[in-house]
C-alpha cells in the first residue's frame, strides 16, 4: 500500500536532509495544540532502550508497530487514526509508536525506505503491512479490515493475551526497557535512579538482564531495606529468565506437562512479562493446590511468587489477595 506516497521528514534514512521535511516540523509537545497525538491508553511509545522489551511482549499480545516521526505532522492523521482504533479495541491490540528519527537503527531493522511504515507484531515477527502515507480509503482498510485480522492471526499463534492499559495521556513511555513487567510497578513507573542503581539500570537498559539481578543482588546484600533493588533484582531475574522465552513452546509445554512444575513456572513468567499478572498469581496457586502433598514443588512455587510479589508491589490488592492464600496452601 502507499508505495508512491513515502517520504523521508526531515532526514533520510540513508543520511541526506530531506529539506521539505524540515517544512513539516513541529515544535509543539505531543498532546498540545499543533502537536502530535499523546501516548496513552493501548498507544506506547518505543525507543531504542525499551525496543526489545516490546518485542518480548509481543509474545503475549499482538503489537501494531507505527514507524514514524513525531514532530512531523505529516504524520499526525495516521497515528491519530490508529491510535482511536487501537484504543476502541480495549486491549486486543497494542499500538507502539517508534520515532524514526531519534531511533534509526530500528528503522534500520525494519528494513524502512521511508516513514511512516506500519508493522504487525506477533510473537517478535514483524510483517508489513503499508510504506508510505495511506491515502484515506488504505487507512479505512487498514483500521476496519487489517486489525481485526492481526488479532485473529495472533489468537491462531496462540498470542491470546490482553495488552495492558497505560492510563493518562503520557504515561506510556517504555524508557526503562523492561516491557510490561512496569505495568505491575506503575506505581512507582516515575522515579529517580539511585546513584548506587546506576550501574545495574544500565545493564538493564542495555538487556543484561543476569548481569542487572547480579549488580542489584550486591546492593541488596549492601543495603537489605533497598526496597527498590529488591523490586528492580525479582524483575531482573524474571527478564533474564524469560524475555527471549518462545512463548507457543512455553505454552504447550504447560498444557502438555500440567504436574510440571517448571513448566508451570515457565509460563508464569510469560504471563508475568505480557502484564498477565493476576493470571500468573493464579496459576502457580492452582498448580500449588493441586500438588499439595509435593514439597519441593510448593517451596519452588512459594519462592517465585514471592518474587512476584516483590515485582508488583507490597500495596497492590492483587498481591494481599495471593499472599493470603498462599499462607493458607503452605499450611
Amino acid at each position: 500500500m502507499a508505495q508512491e506516497q513515502q517520504f523521508n521528514p526531515g532526514f533520510s534514512l540513508a543520511g541526506a536532509v530531506d529539506l521539505e521535511g524540515l517544512k513539516h516540523k513541529v515544535e509543539a509537545p505531543a498532546g498540545q495544540a499543533g502537536g502530535a497525538p499523546a501516548a496513552g491508553g493501548y498507544v506506547i511509545d518505543t525507543d531504542e532502550n525499551s525496543f526489545q522489551a516490546m518485542v518480548t511482549t509481543s509474545a503475549t499480545f499482538p503489537i501494531l508497530l507505527l514507524l514514524w516521526v513525531s514532530n512531523d505532522d505529516r504524520c499526525f492523521p495516521i497515528a491519530q487514526k490508529l491510535g482511536d482504533a487501537v484504543n476502541s479495541m480495549n486491549g486486543q491490540l497494542q499500538l507502539s509508536r517508534i520515532d524514526a528519527a531519534a531511533n534509526p537503527s530500528i528503522a534500520q531493522a525494519l528494513q524502512a525506505q521511508g516513514v511512516p511504515a506500519l508493522y504487525a507484531l506477533i510473537a517478535g515477527r514483524p510483517m508489513p503491512i503499508l510504506q508510505g502515507v495511506p491515502s484515506d480509503d488504505e487507512l479505512t482498510q487498514v483500521v476496519e479490515t487489517v486489525l481485526p485480522q492481526i488479532v485473529q492471526l495472533a489468537q491462531q499463534s496462540g498470542v491470546t493475551g490482553t495488552a495492558p492499559y497505560q492510563g493518562a495521556e503520557g504515561a506510556s513511555d517504555q524508557s526503562d526497557a523492561e516491557g510490561d513487567v512496569d505495568e505491575a510497578a506503575s506505581d512507582t513507573e516515575i522515579e529517580q535512579v539511585p546513584a548506587e542503581h546506576a550501574q545495574a539500570d544500565a545493564l538493564a537498559k542495555q538487556g543484561d538482564f543476569a548481569g542487572a539481578a547480579e549488580a542489584y543482588k550486591n546492593i541488596i546484600e549492601a543495603n537489605p531495606s533497598d526496597t527498590r533493588a529488591v523490586r528492580e533484582h525479582a524483575k531482573a531475574l524474571l527478564l533474564a529468565r524469560s524475555a527471549n522465552a518462545d512463548v507457543r513452546v512455553v505454552r504447550t509445554a504447560a498444557a502438555d506437562h500440567a504436574d510440571d512444575v517448571q513448566a508451570q513456572l515457565a509460563v508464569a513468567d510469560i504471563d508475568m512479562i505480557g502484564g498477565q499478572v493476576e493470571d500468573a498469581f493464579e496459576r502457580l496457586l492452582d498448580f500449588m493446590a493441586a500438588h499439595a502433598f509435593d514439597a519441593e514443588a510448593k517451596d519452588a512455587v512459594r519462592v517465585r511468587l514471592l518474587e512476584y510479589f516483590d515485582i508488583v508491589g507490597t500495596l497492590d490488592p492483587r498481591v494481599a489477595r495471593a499472599r493470603r492464600r498462599l499462607s493458607t496452601l503452605m499450611y
